[in-house]
């Protein structure tokens, strides 16, 4: 590497350093279509980790995601995929679903497991059942009121309210990552100034955060829209993450094998949060 190269390599780092640390999200049946893109945007410096949403029964693919030398986060199944920690009749299939996890986590070396409280019954469940699997790198991440099924019913969702994530992590001793875009829809259902969410959200110390592009600012259910569509809210919500603090960019994938719309959400997050530290 010539001198031009190592410039140019220690100007991008130094960058990087006034920058949070930002996450591409995958999903474990995605190295088809993703890997080869992901190796080499992570070599020219786009994202920082991996986080890595594992879909049940993929631990055979576990081969392709070691191939790489990236940090990972890995984010365990959720009630789509049969995982509700909010239910007792749930608790032995979590824990067979909570294994392979542990498989994939062990195996990437992931600092975090990042966990959602589950669907219905109650936070004092998912406290207990947290508890139960004994699991250091769990951070229970705060979800929307409630979700849209299929059939166009609502489900409840545990973890809401800063209250009930407060209770899920103090009686099962995980930590917390704040999820910005959930925040707001959890916000315009209860009625709740979306500062005082975020504020209280904050209290709570988070470990790392979610983040996506805001369509519609009276949302209550979650989009993953691009960095683009809402400027104001996704500044609002950069302004409480510090440089160095991981932040996974779950905006949607226009194309099946390349991650060029990513590539541009990653460019307006960097863009936007220059900005915002230069005027603080």
């Amino acid at each position: 590497m010539g001198v031009a190269e190592d410039i140019a390599r220690l100007t991008v780092n130094t960058v990087s350093l006034m920058q949070p640390r930002y996450g591409l999200k995958l999903w474990s049946v995605n190295a088809k279509s993703y890997l080869r893109s992901s190796a080499e945007l992570y070599e020219q410096g786009v994202f920082d980790y991996i986080e890595l949403y594992v879909v049940p029964g993929t631990a055979a693919g576990l081969a392709s995601w070691r191939s790489l030398d990236v940090p990972y986060i890995i984010h365990c199944p959720h009630f789509a995929h049969g995982f509700n920690l909010a239910q007792a009749p749930f608790f032995s299939h979590n824990c067979a679903l909570f294994d392979e996890v542990r498989e994939f986590a062990d195996a990437l070396r992931a600092q975090f497991i990042i966990i959602h409280g589950g669907m219905g019954g109650e936070a004092w469940e998912t406290a207990r059942q947290l508890r139960a699997l004994r699991e250091p790198r769990a951070l229970v991440e705060n979800k929307p009121h409630h979700v849209l099924r299929d059939d166009g019913s609502l489900l409840l969702c545990r973890g809401a309210l800063p209250e009930e994530i407060e209770l899920i992590c103090a009686q099962s001793g995980c930590g917390f990552c704040l999820d910005f875009e959930h925040a707001l829809c959890s916000a315009n259902t209860h009625g709740l100034p979306l500062r005082q969410m975020l504020e209280d959200f904050m209290r709570l110390k988070p470990a790392m955060f979610h983040l996506a592009g805001i369509e519609n600012p009276s949302q209550e259910i979650d989009a993953h829209r691009h960095i683009c569509v809402d400027k104001g809210l996704v500044r609002q919500f950069l302004s409480y993450v510090r440089p160095g603090q991981r932040i996974s960019v779950e905006t949607v994938k226009d194309f099946r094998e390349r991650l060029d719309d990513f590539c541009e959400d990653i460019a307006l997050l960097r863009d936007w949060y220059s900005g915002g530290q230069e005027r603080q």
